[in-house]
């Protein structure tokens, strides 16, 4: 008898991955058609925005290719060639990045298949690219010893194109890339289509899909967006219970990320876009957030970035909070990595060269961290209204033999760590910096645990104190 069943009960019995709470950091991509015209805002969406009359992605898109009655979502397919793409450079620099998972958007809204697959004709095989994309990029991050993820985003394929009379989104030659839904006149609200639901062929097609990729390519990650939601509950039973049993066969630990409540909890990773918790929480849970200011989501002309102050100081706020943490980019129409995100994924890989001792392996702590610079709200989105946090603000994390606080900011000639008071003199073996080589002088109080800080910074960004701990019932 398989070990998995196809109901809650025994799904949620599968175990989180220990490797995913030991590495923590993963990189995603957003490479896909809506990257030849590169608008947007959120350009992933452009395929669904260039059909609504009134949104950026529609005047600009009359504006540069003509009207989408005459100039398809379709016909960008011949322009998107990847003349560049080059899946080991890519693995290479998440690798330095300090990545330890990672993978592509296996499939967006559009329903285009960036692999090689027998069940659609609408894949990167057979056109643009002309190439297997997932599994060249399989191959390439397996070979850095790197975990594989594939990120699924085709149940909103059902509604994704607005299905308008006069347009080639209900023309039945191109419904294997904008379903097969009727054509709605007006189109549908934000609410309505989850009021006509998809057909079983189309659900058939969404979880024979997935199937073809875990059987292809073994993936050790499937991420589902929040269109997990519009699938019946039977399809979402039997793939988690096929995908669990495989990794079985496979003798691997597996994950599946899903957002809200799409799937029963227990049963896979809650995910939170773009949105952390407020404080530690019980339960494992995992962010995905994006190198640009949240705007673009995929490459975008123009696009602004973050600083990579605000992804370290997010990385450890959500490891502290016992979260994981993965990070879109989104490469150019040629299949490029924009500089930008380069610089940004280079500078993530050198603070975490120095102080990824507090971050790997390591567990949350009793309290998540201290500092004036709390967040005003917590779930998916909640990023938009985080503060910026200072050199008071620190957060902590554990291992075997060690406490480690990371210091947002640098706090001057010494600090003090008040969530630290309660430690017993005897404990500490010795307060060391990570990056420099040498111990600290340190002195406990009620106030806390005061460390006199180094002359010289070891890195930039955030600074890590590591408490090395004894065990005096070991001693004894």
């Amino acid at each position: 008898m398989a070990r998995y069943q196809p109901n809650w009960r025994s799904l949620r019995s599968h175990a989180m991955p220990q490797w995913l709470r030991d590495e923590k950091f993963g990189i995603y991509t957003h490479w896909g058609i809506y990257s030849v015209p590169a608008c947007g805002p959120n350009v992933s969406w452009y395929g669904h925005n260039m059909y609504r009359e009134g949104t950026e992605q529609y005047a600009y898109h009359v504006r540069t290719y003509g009207h989408p009655s005459q100039f398809g979502y379709k016909d960008f397919l011949p322009m998107f060639r990847g003349a560049k793409f080059d899946p080991d450079e890519w693995a290479e620099l998440f690798q330095k990045a300090g990545a330890r998972f990672a993978g592509p958007v296996a499939v967006h809204h559009d329903g285009f298949a960036m692999w090689d697959s027998a069940l659609t004709d609408w894949n990167s095989s057979r056109l643009g690219p002309r190439r297997d994309v997932t599994g060249e990029l399989q191959k390439a991050i397996r070979r850095r010893g790197m975990k594989f993820l594939t990120a699924f985003h085709h149940a909103e394929n059902w509604w994704y194109f607005p299905k308008l009379q006069g347009y080639d989104t209900t023309n039945p030659l191109y419904e294997g890339l904008y379903s097969k839904r009727r054509p709605q006149v007006p189109e549908p609200s934000e609410a309505a289509p989850l009021l006509e639901k998809p057909t079983p062929e189309f659900l058939d097609r969404w979880i024979g899909e997935v199937f073809e990729v875990v059987v292809k390519y073994e993936p050790d990650f499937l991420w589902f967006d929040f269109g997990l939601g519009g699938i019946q509950e039977q399809y979402k039973l039997r793939l988690l219970e096929h995908y669990y049993n495989r990794a079985v066969s496979w003798n691997r630990e597996v994950a599946v990320a899903y957002k809200y409540h799409t799937l029963a909890p227990g049963a896979g990773l809650l995910d939170l876009e773009c949105g952390r918790m407020l404080e530690l929480a019980h339960h494992d849970w995992i962010i995905d957030t994006t190198v640009d200011d949240g705007e673009a989501w995929g490459h975008m002309h123009n696009a602004r970035y973050k600083t990579v102050s605000h992804l370290i100081h997010c990385l450890m706020d959500t490891v502290s909070k016992n979260g994981c943490f993965l990070l879109n980019v989104g490469p150019t129409l040629d299949g490029e990595i924009p500089d930008e995100a380069k610089a940004i994924l280079r500078g993530m890989g050198d603070w975490l060269a120095v102080n990824g001792e507090a971050v790997y392996g390591t567990t949350p702590w009793m309290v998540y961290g201290e500092g004036p610079s709390l967040m005003k709200k917590s779930g998916a989105f909640s990023e938009r209204e985080e503060t910026r946090h200072t050199a008071q603000d620190i957060r902590f994390t554990a291992a075997e033999n060690a406490l480690y606080a990371t210091c947002l900011g640098w706090p001057g000639e010494r600090l003090t760590v008040a969530s630290w008071r309660d430690l017993y003199p005897s404990e500490i073996q010795s307060v060391r910096m990570l990056g420099v080589d040498r111990d600290l002088r340190w002195s406990l109080s009620p106030d806390g645990l005061t460390v006199h800080l180094p002359r010289e910074r070891p890195c930039a960004h955030a600074y890590v104190f590591k408490a090395l701990k004894n065990d005096p019932i070991l001693r004894k």
